[in-house]
């Protein structure tokens, strides 16, 4: 069987970059440094380290080889394997659960990377000139109300995504990747050299090796159970694991690579770029006496005040931004790219197609994720409007379920010769791998369900 539309990646550099780019998101340039401080700094991170490498990377090594096994869509390479290892056609429904998430994700996701890029166009006009925390709050708030505005910046981002998916694999997607992913890494290390150079703000210090000591100065004292679930957590979701794009990237992908070493090559850089986002962001909030808590808020209603206050702001807060558009939109591809590969295989149309159909599925539903801001926010289900219900049920139920389950696959109902096959790797690195997504995988992913909903 071959790979969907028959695609290939031409290099194995723009199967990294496009890997990177889909595991490395808005929440990788804030959601990582906040945590790691909050628990413990470079205590957390060694706990981190841990999980990434010994959950998060034997999920991403399952899924790629599934799907270089599989040369599919999720369900069709699901479907692929499990008949070759004499196993139920059912097991497709694991790629339907990584493609329904892709799916709910993309919905919710689109609009926060509308703001992105909004943010981004205000950056350019304004700078955040004169912005205090009341005009910042009330600026981020006039965004919330805007609904033409919102779905205006959201179908931006769309059609960018879109048009990358239409040209295809080669044309689109990698070529794209090869240019948007180093200069991803060229902004963020600009960045961070911008501000180890800055001055020192105020008589707290200078603001960047406050965040060096936030980030990496170990504390013990704060790593209890709830910041080892909390790594564990971070380890599975910031690898972008079990929402079927890495699946079909690894169609994609020619005999000849290393899953194996491509694979640690991505957790690698998908940590750094997370590690080094914290020496962007947090030596900014420092130095200008910011609170580092914020979450979301700080991209958004605390760093332009930080903008407007620094030496030579309104170019970093382009940068910033454009930084920021390029994570998103890379993992946006990816999102689409998974569903619209099924959709390609399952009703048989041309890539152009199938890209227009999904793109435009996406925008209608991403009103409701729009209104959800605003006019709908009190219509909830079990409390929750409706993009936290999608949130809930993408991250909570479906990610989680069906790490699961590819890892149970993987590890106990595929024939290992497949694996080894596909894996290719010294006896030694296969028997770690095995190990791992067999024994430690499962009962981990478990636990984050378990705790997940119940907690």
């Amino acid at each position: 069987m071959a790979a969907v539309g028959g695609a290939h990646w031409s290099s194995r550099f723009g199967f990294l970059m496009a890997s990177v780019g889909f595991a490395v998101g808005l929440g990788n340039i804030w959601r990582f440094p906040y945590i790691a401080g909050e628990n413990g700094g470079a205590a957390f991170v060694l706990i981190y380290l841990a999980c990434v490498f010994g959950i998060g990377a034997p999920i991403l090594i399952a899924e790629i080889l599934i799907g270089r096994r599989g040369q599919g869509s999720p369900t069709e390479a699901m479907t692929a394997v499990a008949l070759e290892s004499g196993r139920s056609k059912h097991w497709q429904l694991v790629g339907g659960m990584g493609l329904l998430a892709a799916y709910t994700i993309e919905i919710v996701y689109a609009v926060v990377v509308g703001w992105v890029l909004w943010y981004l166009f205000k950056a350019v006009t304004t700078g955040f000139v004169g912005f205090d925390t009341v005009s910042a709050n009330a600026e981020f708030a006039a965004v919330l109300d805007s609904n033409l505005g919102m779905l205006w910046w959201t179908l931006v981002g769309l059609a960018i995504t879109g048009l990358i998916i239409y040209a295809g694999v080669k044309d689109g997607i990698e070529r794209a990747v090869t240019v948007l992913m180093p200069l991803l890494f060229l902004l963020l290390v600009g960045l961070a050299v911008y501000n180890y150079m800055a001055p020192a703000a105020d008589a707290q210090g200078h603001g960047f090796s406050r965040a060096l000591t936030w980030l990496f100065t170990p504390d013990f004292s704060k790593i209890n159970f709830a910041s080892v679930l909390a790594a564990v957590g971070q380890a599975f979701f910031s690898l972008s694991a079990a929402m079927a794009g890495m699946m079909v990237y690894g169609s994609y992908l020619p005999k000849s690579v290393s899953i194996t070493r491509s694979v640690l090559i991505i957790v690698s850089l998908d940590t750094g770029v997370a590690l080094l986002a914290g020496l962007v962001v947090f030596p900014v909030v420092f130095a200008n006496g910011m609170d580092p808590a914020a979450g979301a808020g700080l991209i958004f209603k605390t760093l332009p005040v930080g903008f407007a206050q620094m030496p030579g702001g309104h170019g970093f807060s382009v940068l910033f931004f454009l930084m920021l558009a390029v994570a998103g939109i890379t993992s946006m591809v990816g999102l689409v790219e998974a569903v619209n590969s099924w959709v390609e295989d399952r009703f048989d149309i041309p890539r152009h197609k199938s890209a227009l159909l999904l793109v435009g599925s996406i925008a209608v539903f991403s009103v409701l994720s729009i209104l959800s801001y605003n006019v709908m926010d009190h219509w909830t289900l079990g409390g929750k409007n409706f993009n936290d219900s999608m949130d809930y049920f993408s991250n909570q139920i479906l990610l989680p379920v069906g790490g699961l389950l590819i890892a149970l696959f993987a590890g106990w109902f595929m024939r290992r010769e497949a694996s080894q096959d596909e894996l290719g790797s010294a006896a030694n690195d296969y028997a770690i791998w095995y190990f791992l997504i067999r024994f430690v995988v499962p009962p981990a992913i478990l636990f984050i369900f378990v705790m997940g909903v119940f907690a």
